[in-house]
This record gives structure tokens, sequence and C-alpha cells, in this order.
């Protein structure tokens, strides 16, 4: 018997399984694959998805592997900022670094935490009653948790047996991902790159740090079996046909599709049964969002599972990760869905996207889409107030240290400038960190484990109110 069940060793249910071993809950994860894949589907991280790596302490592993890449954060739907862009935030720069890369650090960090993760275990049926959930496997065996996360991707098994509902717009428009080795040098292919993107959205080319080239190219029309990667055939010819050249691609590492499917499940919730990542959402790639919405859905969703599990949590607690995710990704389909329409290279679309392109050069323009993409604007409703209440706290200098470096463990946070507030009775829920108010945007605040804030001010029966709502009764009363 397992705590809790995820269905999915991506990098969504990594996360989750490493912030659900943060607060010592059982965790087993049931992984189809036998072995990682090569297939690159993401291609980056962005700030929001930065910052909390940050506060787990995983940072340095990703940046040891990856390039930063400032200029990228003010880029929509491809056009590039005309000037730079500042975010509130101590990492503003898109981490490129691919999907196959990230995936193996995460799951590193789960297993360190002690979660158990089984590969080749692939799940065809689970049964739920009021008490626990148990979940067949291909193999004929059973396995029971008290719950079920499906990060099983857009195809989800767990969401369908569970009766959600995925409703949204089929592929129109379909994008190829190579890997692969090519004859053309650099030079070729920039001049390839400045000649076709000028008429054909979605196109790219370059080499990568290891040596490779990777090559993006719009498919002739959208496949119909989308679980079947192209061929290097396929792939060249497309590119022959785009550009002119094939660029003398062979030896592929990769291969993978992508379309503008666009869907959202109806919740994310069904007894105890719960989504997160491709599994709730799917949207077109511009921006390169999924995977980081995935990851993010993971951290709102692990402490509150956590707290489920101890039975601390406040009456309420867990339905919050619904109500807070889902209209996070109803604004990334919405983004993504704008930048795949401004792709195309008809008339009306170009239209748009050349006035876009004006509004562009006003700063408070960029910003705004960018901070979209970024994922730092994210409020969530935790009551009325100013506009950082909801919000995530930027890091901070806090004495000798920083206030990421203090979020490491997965617990609340009290940070206290007033010197006169407290947190008794909630040791082990929540830190309490006092400090120059100087350090702090207001008297003090309480932070959730995601880095959110859920109260500021210095009034100790508001601050009472929210540990209340956001970490349950104190111990012993």
């Amino acid at each position: 018997m397992h705590d809790v069940i995820i269905s999915g060793g991506g990098p969504t249910g990594a996360m989750l399984a490493a912030e659900l071993r943060l607060h010592g809950v059982d965790v087993l994860v049931l992984e189809r694959d036998p072995e990682p894949t090569p297939l690159v589907r993401s291609l980056g991280l962005h700030p929001r998805s930065i910052e909390i790596l940050d506060m787990r302490g995983l940072l340095d592993r990703f940046l040891d592997v990856g390039t930063p890449y400032p200029q990228a954060i003010g880029h929509f739907a491809g056009i590039p900022s005309p000037h730079p862009v500042h975010l509130d935030s101590s990492q503003a720069y898109v981490l490129g670094i691919p999907q196959p890369v990230t995936d193996r650090i995460l799951f590193d960090h789960a297993v360190e935490l002690g979660a158990e993760v089984r590969r080749g275990a692939e799940v065809v049926g689970f049964e739920q009653d009021g008490e626990d959930v148990t979940v067949s496997l291909a193999d004929g065996s059973t396995e029971r948790g008290g719950w079920l996360v499906g990060a099983d991707g857009g195809r989800s098994l767990i969401r369908k047996l569970a009766g959600i509902g995925f409703p949204g717009e089929p592929a129109h428009i379909e994008w190829m991902l190579g890997e692969v080795q090519a004859t053309a040098s650099p030079d070729e292919m920039a001049a390839v790159t400045a000649r076709i993107r000028q008429t054909e959205r979605g196109f790219g080319i370059g080499p990568t740090a290891d040596g490779l080239v990777r090559a993006v190219v719009p498919a002739a029309a959208v496949a119909d079996d989308r679980t079947v990667a192209p061929t290097l055939e396929e792939f060249a010819a497309r590119l022959q046909e785009v550009t002119g050249t094939d660029f003398g691609v062979h030896s592929p590492r990769s291969l993978t599709r992508f379309t503008d499917a666009t869907r959202l499940a109806e919740r994310y919730r069904e007894g105890r049964v719960l989504l997160a990542g491709d599994a709730a959402h799917v949207h077109p790639p511009l921006g390169g969002q999924g995977l980081n919405l995935g990851i993010q859905d993971a951290v709102n969703l692990g402490w509150k599972l956590a707290a489920e599990v101890a039975g601390w949590a406040p009456a309420g607690l867990l339905d919050t990760y619904g109500s807070e995710r889902h209209p996070v990704a109803e604004g990334v389909l919405t983004s993504t869905r704008a930048q795949a329409v401004l792709t195309s290279p008809e008339p009306g679309p170009q239209a748009v996207r050349r006035v876009l392109a004006e509004l562009m050069e006003f700063d408070d323009v960029t910003t705004f889409l960018a901070e979209k993409v970024a994922g730092t604007a994210i409020r969530y409703d935790v009551g009325e107030g100013p506009r950082l209440l909801g919000s995530r706290l930027r890091d901070l200098p806090l004495g000798d240290g920083r206030l990421y470096e203090r979020l490491r463990d997965g617990r609340g946070m009290l940070l206290d400038g007033t010197g006169a507030l407290s947190a008794d009775g909630w040791a082990g829920r929540v830190d309490v960190v006092t400090g120059s108010a100087d350090e702090l945007p207001a008297p003090a605040l309480l932070l959730r484990p995601d880095g959110h804030v859920v109260w500021l001010g210095e009034d100790a029966d508001g601050l009472h109110a929210a540990l209340l709502r956001w970490f349950g009764a104190p111990d012993g009363r």
C-alpha cells in the first residue's frame, strides 16, 4: 500500500514524486517505457521553472549542462523584442536544455529523495473507492495507493478511465523536429534560415552544443498516426521542399512530431485520481511552455497532496490545485493558440503579426507578453489585497543568504520583518525567518511551499487566519 501512485515518469511525474518525498510521502512511480527516451520534445526552461529549480536546490545541475539565452525572453510567436526585456526575476533568461537531460536530472532527484520508480510498468486500468485506488498493470499485477496521479501525457489513459472530458480542437498543423548530423556548414544553415524565415514561419536550423544539428520544419500535413516518429527520409524530403536543400542530414539521434492540437481537461480531479502535466492540457509548441507548465503543476500539487496524506490539510486545500492551475492552463492555451495563428503565411495572420511587431516597440507590451511565457506573472486567487498577494515572491537577500535557499525543504515560510509575529504550533509546516523589514516588500509575508504569497502585513489576527487556511490547525489543537 503506497500513499501515492504516479502513472508516468516524465518531468511532471518525477518533479511531483520529489515534491511528495520532501514531506515523507511514500511514492511509487510507474513508467511504461523500459528505458529513458532519447526523443527531444522540449528545448528549454522558462524563468518561473528556473526559479522553482533554484528553490529546490537543483539549479546548479541544470546550469552545468544548459545554455542561458537572455535574448529569448522577449520572443513571442518568433517575433524578437526590439529592446531588452526586464523581468522581475533574478533568472531572466531561457535555459536551453533538451528534454532528455531535464528528464534525467529530475528523475535522479526523485530517486535520491527516496521515490520508488519502476520502468517497464505499464498501467492498463484502475478502480477507486472512498479509501484507496487499485492500479492494474500489463503484467497482471496490481498496486494499491491512497491516491493516483495521471502524469501519463496527452493521450492519458488515467484521464480517459476517470471519465474526465478533454474538450478542444484537433490538430490542423504539424511540425517535425530532428536532432541529426548534417554535411552543411553553419554558414550555409544561417544563410538558408535568413532567406526562408521570411516566407516560412516555423522553420529553423542550427548547430547544437554537442556537435549535432537541430532543425524544425512544418510538415506538409498532419500525420494519420502521430505516435509514429517521422523517418529520416520523410524529414529530409520536407526540408528539401521547404528550403530547397536537405542540408545533408543523416544519422538522427531524435525525430519527433508536434501539432497545434489544443485541449484542456474539464477538471483536474475525480475522487482520488488527479491529473498533472500533459494529461491535463495539450497545446501548440510555440513558446515551449508544455514541460514548464507540467513542472509548475507538480509544485502546486505536491505539498497540497502531501498535506492530505499527512492528515493536516484544511478543508478544500487539495481542490485549490484544480481551481488555481486550470485557469493558468487556459491562459497558456490562449497564448499558444495566438502564436500558432501568427505563424501562418496567410495575409490576415501576417497583417496581425506586423501590427504586433509594431506594438512590441512599447516596453510595456513586450514585458506583458514575456511575462505570459515566462510564468512570472501568475497570480492565484487567495483573497483581496495588493498585487503581491497570490503572486510568487522573487528571490530576495536574507541576511547572509537568499530566500530561495531557505525554501529547499518544501515548507511554508513566515518572513517576519517586525520581530513580533509567530507561527507557533505550525513547526514542521512553516519556517520562520526574521530579519530587517528593509529586505522585504511588506512588514511580514507568509509564503506557501511553492513560493506564493498568501498573507502580508503586520496584523497577527490576519496571519493566524492565513495559517489556518493554508496550513491547517496548529499541532495539538
